[in-house]
Parts: C-alpha cells; sequence; structure tokens
C-alpha cells in the first residue's frame, strides 16, 4: 500500500508547519458481532487482520478492501511516533470526518466520542501520549437502518439504485496531528465588510494566562503587498477588531473577491509570549458580500446572475473522498470551463480543500447539509448539532455564499402541514443567521419553503415552451407549482413570496449513455446532436428569462445510478466543454 494518500495539508485556510499526516496504512477489523468494546481491542486484545487505507472508506477500491457488505461496527488502529522537536508540546488530533459515530482511543485510555458523519472534529491527547511511540484506536459505528440519520444520497442497502449511492463507513477525510505551545492560537474568523472596506478578525486562544503578556502581531498581504501590519496585546481568550484595508471602492480596481476576479488577502498571524512567537498561522479572506437590494440578489452590490451546476461529489474509486487534490481542483476547473459561476453541493458537505480550490478560482459555492430520511426528535437534534460544527468550520470561505440546510423535504417529509417540522426549518434558518450574517439561507430548497431569503424552485420539465411561459412572471410558477409535476406548493401555509429573488435550483437532468459501463437510465439522448438540442432546450429559458436570477444545472458528472451528468463519472466531456459554455452564454444554435 502506498504510505500516504491525501497527504496536503487539510486545512488550508488555517495552516501552521508542526502537523504529521496520519494518512495511510492502517490496521483494520470488521466488529460484526459487536465484540470489539466488550473485549476491550483499544487495549489491544486483538489482532487487525486488514489494512486499509486512510482516508478512504471500506467499501471504496482506493481503500484497498472494497467490500459492499454491511458492516455496522468497524476499527482502525495505527502506531506513530511523535518527532523528537515537538516533544514536550500539547498535541492535537484531527478527523476530517467518520461517518457516522466514533469512539477513539490513545494508547488504550479513551480519548473522546464525536457524533455527525460530515462535520470535523479534534481531541487534545497530550497527557495521553506515551513517549514517542504511540498508538491510536478507532471505532466507528454506521446503522444504516436507521434513517433518522443525516446521511445524504447513501443509501441504507448495500447496493446504490435509483438516486441513491453506495454508503459509507468510517474515516473517509483526513487525519492528522498538530503539536502546539501551551499558548496557541485556536481559530480566528474573518467578516469581510465591503461597504466600509473593512475586515473584522475575531481570535481564539487557548491557553490564555493573565499572568503573561500575551500579544498578536497580524500582517494583511495582496499579491505581495502589505496592506495592513499591526500588534496587539490579548487582555482576554477572545478579542476582535477590524482593519481597514486602504482598497479602493470599485469601479473595476479593487480587490473584492467574485468569480471573475478571485481576489484573496493573504494574512500571516504570530502569537507572542513575554515577546517569544509560540505560534504562527497562515491563513486568507477575500472580501465580498451576497445580498438582496429590491428584490435583485447582488454580488459586491451589483446584480448578479448565478449560474451553478449541482455536484454531488462522488468518485468512481473513492466515493465522497476525492482520490487525489488534483482530482478536487480538476472539478472546480470544469466547472468553470463549462461557463457555470458556481456549484450546489448536493446533500453532503464539501471538503474544505474543495473549498479552497473555490475560493482561489472563483466558483460561488452553496453550502448544503446531508438529509436524513425520517424525522423525529433525535433526528432533530441529530441535525442542529452537526449543522453548527459545519457553519463553524467553513465560515471563513469567500465562495460559499448561500446556506442549504434542508433539500426538498428530505428529512421533513409532512412539513407542509406538520407544524413540528416547519419549526425545524425555521429553527435551521434562524440558527444560520444569528451565526452567520454575510450569507443568504433557505429554509428548504426546491419547494415547501417556510422563511427564506430565495425563492427556490426545482423544475425537471423538458418543454422548453412550457419553460419560457412558467417563468415569465411569478404567478405561473406559484400557480404550476413545478416541484414533482405540481404536487408540491412553493410555500407552505402561513408563509408566502415576499418579493424574494426567484431561482430553479434544480432541473435539466438530461439523460445521454456514454460510458459503457455506465447504467442505462431511460428517456436519453440518442447521439450528440440530440443531446445538445435538449441542453439547449431546459438551459435557453433560464438564461434568456428576466424573473430568473439563477439556475442549478443538475448535473456535473454522472453516478454509479445516474447518466445526467454533463460529464461522465470519469470527469470526460460528453460533448465539447466550449458547447456547454455557448449554451450558458444564450447560444441556441450549433
Amino acid at each position: 500500500m502506498t504510505e500516504e494518500p491525501r497527504s496536503e495539508y487539510p486545512r488550508p485556510q488555517f495552516v501552521r508547519s508542526s502537523w504529521r499526516s496520519l494518512n495511510g496504512s492502517w490496521s483494520f477489523a470488521f466488529d460484526d458481532r459487536n465484540l470489539g468494546v466488550k473485549e476491550k481491542w483499544h487495549q489491544g486484545s486483538a489482532e487487525f487482520p486488514m489494512e486499509i487505507r486512510v482516508p478512504f472508506c471500506y467499501q471504496s477500491e482506493l481503500s484497498g478492501i472494497e467490500d459492499k457488505g454491511v458492516h455496522e461496527r468497524v476499527w482502525y488502529e495505527k502506531t506513530f511516533t511523535i518527532p523528537d522537536e515537538y516533544a514536550g508540546k500539547r498535541v492535537i488530533l484531527h478527523f476530517g470526518a467518520v461517518d457516522y459515530e466514533c469512539r477513539v482511543w490513545v494508547n488504550g485510555m479513551p480519548a473522546g466520542n464525536h457524533r455527525g458523519g460530515f462535520s470535523s472534529f479534534s481531541f487534545e491527547i497530550s497527557d495521553l501520549i506515551a513517549g514517542k511511540d504511540n498508538r491510536i484506536t478507532v471505532m466507528a459505528r454506521d446503522v444504516l437502518q436507521d434513517l433518522t440519520i443525516p446521511r445524504g444520497k447513501q443509501y441504507w442497502k448495500a447496493k446504490g439504485e435509483v438516486m441513491w449511492f453506495t454508503n459509507m463507513t468510517g474515516i473517509w477525510q483526513s487525519v492528522w496531528l498538530e503539536f502546539v505551545d501551551d499558548v496557541y492560537l485556536e481559530k480566528v474568523r474573518f467578516t469581510p465588510h465591503l461597504d466600509t472596506n473593512e475586515i473584522e478578525i475575531q481570535a481564539f486562544m487557548d491557553g490564555w494566562d493573565e499572568r503573561y503578556r500575551i500579544e498578536l502581531d497580524t500582517r494583511i498581504e495582496f499579491a505581495g503587498e502589505v496592506i495592513a501590519e499591526e500588534r496587539r496585546r490579548l487582555l482576554a481568550g477572545t478579542e476582535s477588531w477590524r482593519v481597514n484595508l486602504r482598497d479602493f471602492n470599485d469601479h473595476g480596481l479593487g480587490r473584492w473577491w467574485s468569480p471573475e476576479k478571485p481576489n484573496l488577502y493573504d494574512v500571516h498571524f504570530e502569537l507572542k509570549v513575554d515577546g517569544q512567537t509560540v505560534d504562527s498561522v497562515d491563513s486568507y479572506f477575500g472580501m465580498r458580500k451576497i445580498s438582496v437590494d429590491g428584490g435583485k440578489l447582488c454580488l459586491n452590490n451589483r446584480p448578479y446572475k448565478m449560474k451553478l451546476v449541482l455536484d454531488q461529489g462522488y468518485f468512481p474509486q473513492s466515493l465522497l473522498t476525492a482520490p487525489t487534490e488534483e482530482a478536487l481542483r480538476r472539478d472546480v476547473e470544469l466547472c468553470k470551463e463549462m461557463g457555470f459561476n458556481g456549484m450546489r453541493k448536493h446533500m453532503m458537505v464539501a471538503d474544505p480543500r474543495y473549498l479552497y480550490w473555490c475560493d482561489k478560482l472563483g466558483v460561488l459555492v452553496w453550502g448544503e447539509m446531508a438529509a436524513a430520511y425520517v424525522y423525529n426528535e433525535q433526528y432533530a437534534y441529530r441535525m442542529i448539532e452537526e449543522w453548527k460544527e459545519v457553519l463553524e468550520r467553513d465560515y471563513n470561505h469567500p465562495s460559499i455564499v448561500v446556506w442549504v440546510p434542508l433539500n426538498e423535504s428530505w428529512g421533513v417529509a409532512d412539513i407542509y402541514y406538520n407544524e413540528k417540522q416547519q419549526h425545524h426549518a425555521q429553527s435551521l434558518y434562524h440558527i444560520t443567521k444569528s451565526v452567520d450574517s454575510t450569507r443568504l439561507v433557505i429554509s428548504n430548497d426546491g419547494w415547501e419553503h417556510c422563511k427564506s431569503d430565495l425563492c427556490t424552485v426545482h423544475d425537471y420539465c423538458k418543454d422548453p415552451e412550457i419553460l419560457e411561459r412558467r417563468y415569465s412572471n411569478i404567478d405561473n410558477i406559484l400557480t404550476d407549482m413545478p416541484g414533482l409535476e405540481g404536487r408540491k406548493f412553493i410555500y407552505n401555509p402561513g408563509f408566502s413570496y415576499q418579493g424574494e429573488p426567484v431561482l430553479c435550483t434544480e432541473f435539466g437532468g438530461v439523460n445521454y449513455h456514454v460510458e459503457p459501463s455506465s447504467p442505462v437510465v431511460e428517456p436519453r439522448a440518442e447521439n450528440d446532436e440530440q443531446y445538445i438540442s435538449q441542453l439547449v432546450d431546459v438551459i435557453h429559458p433560464y438564461v434568456s428569462s428576466k424573473l430568473v436570477q439563477g439556475y442549478c444545472y443538475t448535473q456535473l458528472t454522472d453516478t454509479e445510478t445516474e447518466i445526467c451528468g454533463l460529464l461522465t463519472w470519469n470527469r470526460e466531456p460528453k460533448v465539447p466543454l466550449e458547447v456547454i459554455r455557448k449554451i450558458n452564454e444564450g447560444y441556441r444554435e450549433f
């Protein structure tokens, strides 16, 4: 096995040099009889008979196992050493994501537990370190038949079918160690204030002590030019302040972030205790503003039409884990090359490395949460808990402009007449707005909205005449109720259209079978010419509509059960990328 797959730094917006990847070969075992905890496998009482390549789940080819069977409990173990240069440092153990819940031990002693298959988490394990050589043990559990678990498109059966795909269990994002001093910078939060040309910085420290003189040096650069530099004494564990960026105000000369000009500011932090540097962190931010003004969807105070493509994030060899860093970057590049300016990450939470490339290359992101399928109180607690972790982790990415906690009433199937489920959707909307005032929020994308900042509809009609008539005015949309062929109201009782910008955030889905190994799904285009004609039929009405302020085509790639991608599952274009770009620009003849 290759020792370190996915060896890039996992958290690109908060980078420190004192780290070590734990990706690569781990010992692995299934625990189908639920014996591991009782027999104390974490204390070294059992041999794990297999090897697995972390961060790939056992169901995937790149894991080295590729077992599609259902195994609800799995165990991992790996030995690691503390480099001599970090002896005596505090040690933080990070997990990008583990599906769905896990228990972690270090040297046989409990390090912590976590629940939530799409959010990141960390444990300090300093007190569990036993010298230079150490052992980490992880038990992960994913109960497929529990449909209250937020799982997105992962099927609860062993084999994917229709719109559901192979499930994942266990570690599926990077694992790594960080080494820090007694006092260190735990996280920072960037809030852009475009109208005053200020960046608000909130710094959080761990280990702050009033006995020490603690200072934070901040240097902000743009394209190598120092924009601001200051030293600030920190009188508490959390401090916030604003920095004026001395920038131009638009007129094409500014440094605002947009898909057309993905300008990023680089930030370097140095934390000092009594004059000695104890921590150094590199980060970045973008100055951008997403808003609704007079019924217009605006980016940086200018009306902006969003042209998105839906991305489910699956790869043939590795499922929701990208096989390489280059694969993540290439998805973003392909989006732009086809004339889209954004991605809707569907039924999953994007890898921070993916968001980094969206920040850097200039792609808008609609950040979504993986759905559950059954509503009850346990689901509600699970959803709220995990969603809060997602919001906190990804707050700083300028590419994220819209939050979508719920989609198409998944998990809240009775929301139209069930006030409890309506309150749940409202709670997610308000929780999101209470911690993030910089982005728009959708309560339930597609139909059956409660309070939402945008009016979003899903419409898979293929008739261009119907689409052109329907999207000529809002009354037609509300009357036609395009969701599920007219069987879904756009708004729940007690809520109504209040002039929000209208976007069609799922449409298209034109099937075209290209790869021999792909499934055959009907109806489908028979050749390139027919496929292009059908794409024009479904995209052009939204491009030309004076009402629609954005759209999201379904979808970027084929999957294991679908052939409605603009690309094959292996990311090969079905027709030239330039053709898709021209359709997005309004061309109708080819």
